[in-house]
């Protein structure tokens, strides 16, 4: 059984991804009742962190029903990084992940994220550094390089181990890539097979079907899989992937009834959390996937991601379920 630190996890674990403006606290609850096995926050600047920046802070809140959560940290500069870890601690997290693989440009420029894939000695230097700094076990997510010729991810994992990281996960892409093509799950292999690799080693991308995580889990051999972009909007995948492990079938998708609760509780949870205005918006990104499939749904989808009242929002999901209960999703 993979373990990160102290932290005990089941066989191939299931982690949410952090994703800007997406693993919030009311989506990661949801993820994790529906079977995530660990949650991490979007990714925190550090230089926001130190300024106090307003958006950078509320991030930080974590809640004991997402256990355990990493809280996830990007930058290039040494003391920025060391004394956001300080902030982040603060937070009680149960992991510090870094992130070394975003490849925003905004992010990159700053030689932040995957930007840090062509400096790998700095890379490694942060990772040492901020290793010491903590006592929590540290993680880290990056990418196979920074484009096709400068793939050097075996040895870069095996750095990465060697100054103190408990887990490495990795998206079969590089930098050059963004998010075009396919993953190559076939390097994060290699480095799985590395014989001086003893820490988890979790892969990312394209893990978008209970088939792709079988495949990653029988055929590449990694210890988990880390899911991204297929939980948006769509919190059941992490429970129909473990159906899918135990029997070998598709879970029956969820039906109406369940998709319209799930949308409400996190539209609510997300107004709680960030107030009316930003919790209207930024719930908006995943109403196209929790109705997906559901023919002339335009009209109702529109009214969803264009009214900034929460009343509208909430009248439209009534008038989904009153129309479209009875809607079997294939």
């Amino acid at each position: 059984m993979p373990k990160i630190g102290n932290i005990e996890l089941p066989e191939f674990p299931l982690l949410l991804a952090p994703m800007e403006d997406v693993s919030d606290p009311p989506f990661r609850a949801l993820c994790k009742e529906q079977g995530a096995d660990v949650v991490y926050t979007e990714f925190i600047s550090s230089e926001g962190l130190i300024r106090d920046a307003a958006k950078s802070v509320i991030k930080l809140d974590i809640y004991e029903k997402e256990r355990p959560v990493g809280i996830q940290i990007f930058g290039a500069e040494l003391d920025s990084m060391l004394q956001a870890v300080d902030i982040v601690e603060k937070s009680n997290p149960d992991i510090i992940d870094i992130n070394f693989g975003c490849p925003v440009k905004k992010v990159v420029c700053k030689n932040a994220g995957a930007g840090i894939l062509r400096d790998i000695p700095l890379m490694v230097k942060l990772t040492e550094e901020i290793v010491k700094r903590t006592k929590l076990p540290v993680t880290v997510k990056t990418r196979l390089g920074w484009d096709s010729d400068s793939i050097k991810i075996v040895e870069v994992a095996e750095r990465l181990q060697d100054v103190g990281i408990e887990a490495i996960s990795i998206h079969g892409r590089t930098r050059v890539q963004m998010y075009k093509g396919e993953a190559d799950w076939s390097p994060i292999a290699e480095v799985k097979n590395n014989q001086r690799m003893r820490i988890p080693v979790f892969g990312n991308g394209d893990v978008d079907t209970p088939e792709a995580a079988v495949k990653m889990r029988d055929e590449y051999g990694l210890d988990g899989a880390m899911i991204g972009r297929a939980s948006i909007g769509y919190p059941w995948f992490f429970k129909e992937v473990k159906h899918y492990f135990k029997t070998g079938e598709h879970l029956a998708p969820p039906t109406m009834e369940e998709r319209v609760d799930a949308a409400r509780r996190h539209l609510q949870m997300s107004i709680d959390w960030k107030g009316e205005k930003l919790g209207v918006f930024e719930t908006r990104r995943h109403y196209t996937n929790y109705f997906k499939g559901i023919p002339h749904f335009k009209d109702y989808r529109m009214k969803m991601v264009t009214s900034d009242d929460s009343a509208d929002v909430f009248a439209a999901f009534d008038e989904v379920l009153e129309k479209f209960g009875d809607f079997q999703f294939a």
